[in-house]
């Protein structure tokens, strides 16, 4: 269960209504069937109780009692550690370097452009092309497998996702050669707790989606 206030559950969750670095952790915290608090704040306004926590100030910001975790690939890291069952990381070592190594041109390819897209301005035109490139040059790790490179639902499933999910709101159509990807969206987005991780301003990005479940 998620609350919108600080209550008896052990973990509280600093995050924002509509950011993707966000909705990636809620998704983990989804996908885990965590209980925690949920405080929604603005991401450019820090209160003080978060500075308190975070110097950097930045969401999401994760509190487990004592322990206060930042940065979102530390926070989703130490979620699928401490709470082991799912299991979001393959086991063999192999596999967990080949989806770390996938995460890192995610990091370093797509993020950048969506900041830019979402920044507006004169660059967004070109960062909605350079972003359609780089997920269409990416379409047959789409295709491998049932989910990304893995044929569970695993870690990167949580990161990439909430960024298929944006794709309408950002303006990026990719098109006939595209339908691996779109595809591959609608598997997550009916997943376990694909919905539950949604805010209201998150759902209004896609208003008519039905989240019924298929087949």
């Amino acid at each position: 269960m998620v609350q919108n206030a600080r209550s008896r559950t052990a973990l509280t969750l600093y995050t924002s209504a509509d950011d993707i670095h966000c909705h990636r952790t809620r998704l983990v915290l989804a996908a885990k069937g965590v209980a925690y608090d949920r405080l929604l704040l603005k991401p450019d306004e820090p209160t003080p109780d978060l500075l308190e926590l975070n110097p950097y100030g930045t969401l999401p910001t994760l509190v487990d009692r004592d322990l206060t975790v930042y940065d979102t690939l530390t926070v989703v890291e130490y979620l699928d550690e401490r709470y082991p069952h799912p299991p979001l990381m393959p086991i063999d070592p192999l596999s967990r370097a080949r989806l770390r190594l996938a995460t890192w041109r995610i990091e370093n390819d797509w993020l950048p452009e969506i900041e830019t897209i979402q920044a507006g301005g004169r660059e967004a035109a070109g960062a909605r092309k350079r972003l359609r490139e780089h997920l269409l040059v990416s379409v047959e790790l789409f295709k491998a497998s049932r989910f990304f490179l893995n044929p569970e639902m695993s870690l990167i499933d949580c990161l990439v996702a909430p960024i298929v999910w944006r794709l309408p709101s950002l303006g990026v159509d990719l098109g006939a050669a595209g339908k691996p990807i779109v595809d591959y969206g609608e598997r997550l987005f009916h997943s376990q707790g694909f919905a539950r991780s949604l805010t209201a301003e998150e759902r209004n990005m896609r208003p008519d989606f039905d989240f019924s479940p298929v087949g």
